[in-house]
C-alpha cells in the first residue's frame, strides 16, 4: 500500500464522521445485487448514486460496515478505495451546486441487517431477509446510516430460479437466464436507507385492491395456503379505513407484506413492504387467540407515520411508534368496536401504570426511553391530545402535518405546531404533561377512559373482597372482560353452569384452576374441545394434573392436536407422554426424539424456545439437546439467543 493511502486512513480513522446533509444530498440510488456462496453469507454487488453538493468540500463519504472489498468511480473519471471499515471516502473538491454520479462495487459478509436462514444445512424453509432499522442497511449494501437523507432506491437482484425475490417498489420485470432470474424493482419516490427491504424465499401471493386501486399483495408459503385468509383478515378493510381517517392517500406504488422465519420483532415497516415474523401465520382456531391484525395495522400506519414522514432522531421517536400504535387501535375499533379500543387503551395504561410504580417512566422527547413509552405513552398522549381539542381539529392537523412535511423529516414540534394552528389555542400545559412529564398521568387517563360505560362496568366488578353479589357475575349480562376479571378474583368459587360461558371466559377458568375439583371435572373436560389451542393446551394439563388415573383418556383425545406454529399443544402433549406411567412405553423414544429434533435449527426460534423449555422441565436436556442449546446462543434472534445463555448458566 503506497505510503499516502496509509496516511490518509490513519486520519481517516480519527475523524469524526458528522452529518451530510448539510453538505450534499443523495437524491437516487440503482443498485445491482448478486449472491455467491449461500452458506457464507456472501453477497456482492455494484450501486450507483446522484449527488448535489451543497457547499464546497473536499470530502463525501458513504457507509459500509465491515465490508471485504469496495471501490468507487467518481463521474466515470475518479477512481479510489479509501476505506476505513466503517466509510468509503470520496476525496474530491466538490463545488457547491454540483451533480455528480458515484458508482461503489462492492463484496461482503454481512454480520446483521441481512439474514440468511437455513442455507447451512439440508431442508429447511431457506431465505434471504433484512432487517435496516436499528441495525444499519449498510452492513450489506453501501448507503446513508442518517434517516435525514432519503433516496430514490432501484434494487435489480439476481438469484436462483424457483425463489421468489421481494424488494420495495414495482416490480418491473423478471429476466430469465439459465439458472438464476434477475428482478428489478422501481421506486418513484425517496425514503430513508434504513427502510430499504429485500426477502427471498419460496412464496406465494394472493393480491387485492385497495378502494383506490393499491395493489395489495399478501405472500405466503406454500403450505399455508389455508392460513392465508385468517392470517390477512381484515387487511383491505383497515388499508382503506386508515386512508380515510388519515386524509392522506397511500404514498406508495404497492403494498406487500412477507412472513419470515426467525424474525427479530413482530414486524418492520419497510417502506411499501412489510416484513413480519411467521409465527403470526395461523388458522382459524389460532386466530382467537394470536393473530397478526394488531401487527398488520401498526406497520400499515407506519407507511404515514416513519415512512411518508421521518423523525429526525431518537429524541422524536414517539412520532413514528405512538401514531402508528394509535392508530393501528383506530383500525383495531373500525373492525372490533369501540369497546376494544377502550379495553386496549386501559390495559396501555396499567402497564404505564406499572413501569411508573417501578420508578422506569421516562418522558416522550427522551431518546433513550422504552419501547412503551414510546408506542403506548405515545399513543395515548394521541387519544388525550385529540379529547383535548376535537376531532376536526386534530384530524385536519394531521392531514396538514403530513401534507406539509411529505418525504422530509419533522421533530415533535412540526405536530404541535399545526395542532395549535388548527386549535387556536396554545398547546404547551399539554406539551409539558405528556412529553416532558416522566410520571404517566394515570389519573387523568383513567378519568377519560370512564367515558366509554364498558370501562365503568369493569372497574364496578370487583370480588376480591367475595360478596353474594358475585355469585351472578358469570351468568349475568356483563362483558367477557369483567367476567374474566372475576374469574381470576375468585377461581375457587367457581360452578358447574360458570362453564357456559363464552370461549374467552372457558379460558380464563381453564387457566386459573391448577387443581380441577372432581365436581367440575365433567365440564372441565369440555374446555378439551374448545376451538381455542391456549384453552387446550391449559385443560390437558389441569386435567392431566388433577386426576391422574384419567391421564392416558386426555392424552389420547388431544394425540393429534398441534397447536400454533410454535406447536404448544403438540411440545406439551409429547411432554406429558413421556412422563406419564405406562403410556404407550414401546413409542417413548419415537416421542422423546420428536421432542428432542424440535431443537435443531431447523425449526423457528419459538419452536426450539418451547421444546427447550419442556425438556429442562423434565430434566431430560441431554448431550444432543446441549449441542443444540449451545448453537442457540449464538442465534441472530436476540431473545433466543439470551433465552439459551440463562438456560446454560442455569445447568
Amino acid at each position: 500500500m503506497e505510503l499516502r493511502l496509509v496516511i490518509l486512513l490513519v486520519l481517516v480513522t480519527f475523524t469524526t464522521f458528522a452529518q451530510q446533509i448539510d453538505v450534499v444530498d443523495f437524491k437516487t440510488a440503482k443498485a445491482d445485487i448478486f449472491f455467491g456462496d449461500l452458506s457464507k453469507k456472501d453477497v456482492s454487488g455494484t450501486v450507483t448514486y446522484t449527488f448535489k453538493v451543497l457547499k464546497d468540500i473536499d470530502s463525501v463519504y458513504i457507509d459500509a460496515r465491515s465490508f471485504e472489498h469496495i471501490e468507487y468511480i467518481l463521474d466515470g473519471e475518479y477512481t479510489g478505495n479509501l476505506y476505513n471499515d466503517k466509510h468509503l471516502i470520496i476525496k474530491h473538491p466538490f463545488k457547491a451546486n454540483m451533480e455528480h454520479r458515484l458508482q461503489i462495487a462492492w463484496k461482503t459478509r454481512p454480520k446483521k441487517a441481512m439474514y440468511f436462514i437455513d442455507w447451512g444445512f439440508e431442508g429447511g424453509n431457506k431465505q434471504i431477509w433484512t432487517q435496516g432499522q436499528g441495525k444499519y442497511t449498510s452492513n450489506w449494501l453501501p448507503s446513508i446510516d442518517d434517516m435525514n437523507d432519503k433516496i430514490e432506491f432501484d434494487l435489480t437482484i439476481t438469484f436462483h430460479k424457483g425463489y421468489e425475490v421481494i424488494s420495495n417498489g414495482k416490480l418491473i420485470q423478471v429476466k430469465d437466464f439459465e439458472d438464476l432470474n434477475t428482478w428489478h424493482y422501481d421506486m418513484k419516490q425517496p425514503m430513508s436507507s434504513y427502510l430499504v427491504a429485500l426477502a427471498i424465499g419460496k412464496y406465494q401471493k394472493v393480491v387485492e385492491y385497495s378502494k383506490n386501486g393499491i395493489p395489495l399483495e399478501m405472500y405466503f408459503y406454500p403450505e399455508d395456503s389455508l392460513k392465508v385468509e385468517p392470517t390477512y383478515r381484515y387487511t383491505k378493510r383497515m388499508f382503506d379505513f386508515l386512508e380515510g381517517e388519515i386524509g392522506v392517500a397511500y404514498p406508495w406504488q404497492n403494498y406487500k407484506q412477507i412472513p419470515v422465519k426467525d424474525f427479530l420483532y413482530a414486524g418492520m415497516e419497510n417502506t411499501g413492504t412489510t416484513i413480519f415474523s411467521d409465527g403470526f401465520v395461523v388458522d382459524s382456531i389460532a386466530f382467537i387467540d394470536k393473530n397478526y391484525v394488531n401487527v398488520n395495522a401498526h406497520e400499515l400506519a407506519h407507511q404515514w407515520f416513519g415512512n411518508l414522514v421521518t423523525e429526525t432522531s431518537g429524541t422524536h421517536h414517539w412520532l413514528q411508534e405512538g401514531f402508528a400504535t394509535y392508530y393501528a387501535l383506530l383500525a383495531e375499533r373500525e373492525v372490533f368496536g369501540e369497546d376494544y379500543y377502550y379495553w386496549r387503551l386501559y390495559e396501555y395504561a396499567q402497564e404505564l401504570r406499572e413501569q411508573d410504580k417501578g420508578g422506569k417512566s421516562t418522558m416522550l422527547l427522551d431518546p433513550k426511553s422504552s419501547s412503551i413509552t414510546f408506542y403506548k405513552k405515545g399513543a395515548m398522549a394521541l387519544h388525550m391530545l385529540r379529547e383535548n381539542v376535537g376531532d376536526v381539529a386534530f384530524k385536519t392537523a394531521v392531514k396538514r402535518y403530513l401534507e406539509d412535511h411529505r418525504f422530509e423529516n419533522v421533530e415533535s414540534n412540526d405536530f404541535i405546531d399545526m395542532v395549535e394552528q388548527e386549535h387556536g389555542k396554545s398547546l404547551d400545559a399539554f406539551v409539558t404533561l405528556w412529553l416532558k412529564t416522566k410520571a404517566f398521568n394515570y389519573d387523568v387517563v383513567l378519568e377519560s377512559l370512564k367515558k366509554s360505560v364498558f370501562i365503568q362496568e369493569y372497574l364496578m366488578v370487583d370480588c376480591e373482597a367475595y360478596t353474594s353479589k358475585c355469585k351472578g357475575y358469570l351468568s349475568s349480562g356483563i362483558s367477557d372482560e369483567a367476567k374474566i376479571k372475576v374469574v381470576s378474583q375468585m377461581p375457587n368459587r367457581l360452578e358447574k353452569e360458570d362453564f357456559k360461558n363464552p370461549l374467552k371466559v372457558r379460558q380464563a377458568i381453564a387457566q386459573a384452576l391448577n387443581k380441577v375439583p372432581l365436581e367440575l371435572k365433567e365440564d372441565y373436560e369440555t374446555l378439551l374441545d374448545d376451538k381455542s389451542y391456549e384453552t387446550i393446551a391449559a385443560a390437558l394439563f389441569g386435567l392431566w394434573n388433577s386426576f391422574p388415573k384419567d391421564q392416558p383418556k386426555y392424552l389420547d383425545a388431544t394425540k393429534n392436536s398441534i397447536g400454533f406454529r410454535d406447536k404448544n399443544v403438540r411440545i406439551l402433549w409429547l411432554t406429558l407422554a413421556l412422563i406419564t406411567d405406562d403410556y404407550e412405553p414401546e413409542n417413548n423414544t419415537i416421542y422423546f426424539n420428536e421432542l428432542l429434533d424440535y431443537t435443531s435449527s431447523k425449526y423457528g426460534f419459538e419452536v426450539r424456545m418451547n421444546a427447550f423449555s419442556h425438556l429442562n422441565w423434565i430434566r431430560s436436556c441431554g448431550a444432543p439437546c446441549q449441542t443444540n442449546l449451545k448453537e442457540a446462543t449464538k442465534h441472530h434472534n436476540w431473545r433466543f439467543s439470551k433465552f439459551a445463555k440463562e438456560m446454560l448458566k442455569s445447568k
